[in-house]
């Protein structure tokens, strides 16, 4: 009896009748039924030449070429069936393989790809691994043979190809709209709540729930105005509560506040506890950010305050406070409500003592000059960041990616982002002149391999079910989410943004002439400004709100100088170094003052409106007047602006002080610091490890003006 060897060597006897069920199998794929007599024919073909190898043991492969063979003759679509699924099956032995291999160097050694996650816990671990494989299926059944190159390569890097077959990206979530009349989470219904304190905990467990079934940045927008409503509920119970205790009402008026205030203040405890502690579906804590500071209401001003003397107070053991990432805090900057002498000058004052000791708040300038200003201005809407750099393209209520008429208005809140996918321009270039092509041609061409790309992702999330985030898409989180949980998201997604990354533009100026942009900056405006034209062609063409994103480079700065050298070698100034320069800034080791690095990098500041940040070192030690300073000059400017402190705190003694790595009052290096990622914050070191993946460790250690 002829023995078959599987491709685990397990054996077993020879039997054309297995032939059969796997030729129907196929032939099933195609479409096809065979006829009796073509199931002889088989039978007989392979019998035949088995017997004719004369081999008492066959393996798997030559019985597979053998019934090839059979149904070339039989029926050729059957026969490609056959062979497309034995390919089938290679590549997914390929890709287990690969995610195996991912999966026990997550187990035993951790992952540093995303600072948000935490490779040491057991969650985390899971959902790693499961994202690997998710990638790994992105890529055999999402991408073309082209896209799949071009990234490989490294000429455009797809961002979160292990999340973006499921779900949206960034987002401002639209709380107020859910809350409003109650709403439905967990098959449990939720009424509105009617006390501060309630409010602070039903709007966390939205957050949480909302923020894992997505990917990116989670915005909460305008929070001080969105507490604003249910802090008078609370204030208006405890007044009346104390009038009917026989409290005078002058005296009742100002207990009813204290309380009021320490709600704002275990409210946003218990935020930056839960924020911090609790991690996603995801394995990540999720990306939150809130902004603040326009609410010129009692209760508005008291939260905004509340939020920023929380953060700069910190968390921890008493004697050894230090402040939590999330949430990330942005202030919303209007020069007629926090200049001197305005309304909200003591909000803005704590927003600076806030940065001085915690980095946050940013800062969002909205009555400086260039377009977010340009909305707040024109129309009186605010365009918070999602996250910490994406900003959405204006949609208009009646007309959508332009205005019906002069009356007719944008919307911000509730909408999101589709995915971004970035260009390595300093990759382009030096192919274009390997290959003596036009720079500009060879750019087209991974301009519209990204389009193709985005419009692909706009039809398939549309096929999606309001059910796989009902709070988005069946209780108002989103702008048009009002869907039955049956419904396609289709009609959602015409407000939402697709980006074009660009990363590494000082890179490309020095492989282009030798000069840094702060030495020139000529070509890297040039391409950014050619870019942004094509575009908005192609957003006319294609109706998708497309935008420039000055990509955030985490991870992707490492592996992008790797991709480089590996086919162009190492060149000085463009991948001499572990990193690459993130989006427009200037080189880190640039040895510029604060004033000239936001001079500097404003040249590309209205050419990146679909995502961006600037930020400069500080090293003045707390300095808050200098910090006051610079931050106005930002705001006036129009930015949207970062204030770089190296934090560091002694986990020992409790002595905190910038840039220590060893405590000058212990002596320990039992070290927790805090060093700004990109656009947000991150542990460079804590508990002796770091979050922080290698390469941007060593540009951490190499900024001088960042």
């Amino acid at each position: 009896m002829i023995k078959v060897v599987k491709k685990d060597n397990t054996k077993e006897d020879f039997n054309v009748q297995k032939v059969i069920k796997a030729v129907d199998k196929s032939a099933h794929r195609a479409l096809i039924e065979f006829t009796p007599a073509e199931h002889a024919f088989i039978c007989q073909y392979v019998e035949t030449k088995v017997n004719a190898m004369n081999k008492e043991e066959i393996f798997i492969s030559e019985m597979h070429n053998v019934v090839e063979s059979a149904l070339e003759q039989t029926n050729s679509l059957v026969a490609k069936s056959y062979r497309d699924y034995r390919n089938y099956k290679q590549d997914f032995v390929h890709m287990l393989d690969e995610v195996y291999k991912k999966s026990q160097s997550i187990m035993y050694i951790g992952d540093k790809e995303n600072s948000n996650t935490d490779s040491a816990l057991v969650s985390t671990k899971r959902s790693l691994i499961f994202n690997q494989l998710n990638k790994e299926l992105y890529q055999k059944f999402f991408l073309t043979t082209e896209e799949l190159q071009a990234a490989r390569d490294g000429f455009i890097y797809i961002h979160d190809m292990s999340a973006r077959r499921d779900t949206m990206n960034c987002c401002l979530f639209d709380v107020k709209n859910v809350l409003q009349g109650g709403f439905e989470m967990g098959n449990l219904w939720y009424n509105e709540p009617k006390t501060l304190n309630v409010a602070f905990d039903v709007i966390g467990d939205i957050v949480l729930s909302a923020a894992s079934q997505q990917y990116g940045g989670f915005t909460v927008p305008s929070v001080d105005l969105l507490l604003e409503p249910y802090a008078e509920k609370s204030y208006e119970q405890l007044y009346e509560k104390y009038l009917n205790l026989g409290v005078k009402p002058e005296a009742a008026n100002e207990e009813a506040l204290k309380d009021v205030k320490e709600d704002f203040e275990k409210g946003f405890q218990g935020w930056e506890y839960k924020f911090n502690t609790v991690a996603s579906s995801r394995g990540d804590y999720p990306f939150i950010t809130v902004t603040t500071g326009t609410g010129t209401g009692r209760f508005a001003k008291m939260a905004s305050i509340a939020l920023l003397d929380v953060r700069r107070h910190g968390q921890g053991k008493k004697g050894c406070k230090k402040p939590v990432l999330f949430p990330k805090i942005v202030f919303l900057y209007d020069k007629n409500l926090h200049g001197e002498g305005c309304p909200l000058e003591e909000v803005f004052e704590a927003g600076v003592h806030c940065s001085s000791k915690t980095m946050y708040p940013d800062w969002l300038s909205l009555t400086g000059e260039g377009y977010i200003s340009s909305m707040y201005k024109k129309y009186g809407e605010i365009i918070s960041p999602m996250g910490c750099r994406a900003f959405l393209s204006p949609y208009y209520r009646e007309g959508g990616i332009h205005p019906a008429h002069e009356q007719d208005t944008p919307v911000f809140m509730g909408r999101f982002n589709i995915g971004a996918v970035s260009l390595h321009l300093p990759m382009i270039l030096a192919k274009a002149r390997q290959e003596n092509k036009d720079f500009y041609e060879v750019l087209d061409y991974y301009l519209n391999l990204i389009r193709r790309l985005h419009i692909r992702t706009y039809e398939y999330l549309g096929e999606m079910r309001a059910s796989t985030n009902p709070l988005a898409y069946c209780e108002g989180g989103f702008y048009g989410g009002n869907l039955g949980i049956h419904d396609k998201i289709k009609p959602v997604l015409k407000a939402a943004t697709a980006s074009f990354g660009i990363t590494a533009l000082n890179e490309l100026q020095q492989l282009y002439n030798k000069k840094s942009i702060v030495q020139d900056g000529n070509f890297a405006i040039e391409v950014l400004e050619y870019i942004n034209k094509r575009i908005n062609e192609f957003r006319e063409v294609d109706g998708n709100l497309y935008a420039v994103y000055a990509t955030p480079a985490e991870s992707l700065c490492g592996l992008q100088v790797q991709q480089f050298r590996k086919k162009y070698g190492i060149i000085e100034n463009v991948s001499d170094r572990e990193y690459v320069s993130n989006s427009f800034h200037c080189h880190v080791t640039e040895d510029i003052t604060p004033v000239q690095k936001q001079d500097l990098e404003y040249r590309f500041w209205e050419l990146s409106n679909g995502g961006k940040i600037q930020y400069v070192k500080y090293p003045i030690d707390y300095n808050t007047n200098a910090i006051k300073t610079l931050v106005r000059r930002a705001m006036d400017m129009g930015l949207y602006e970062g204030v770089n402190l190296s934090l560091a705190y002694c986990d020992d003694c409790g002595h905190q002080e910038l840039e220590m790595d060893t405590c000058p009052e212990c002596g320990s290096t039992n070290l927790t610091k805090i060093d700004r990622m990109n656009g947000y914050l991150s542990y460079s070191r804590v508990k002796g490890d770091t979050r922080l993946n290698d390469a941007k460790m060593a540009e951490i250690k190499e900024r001088k003006s960042m």
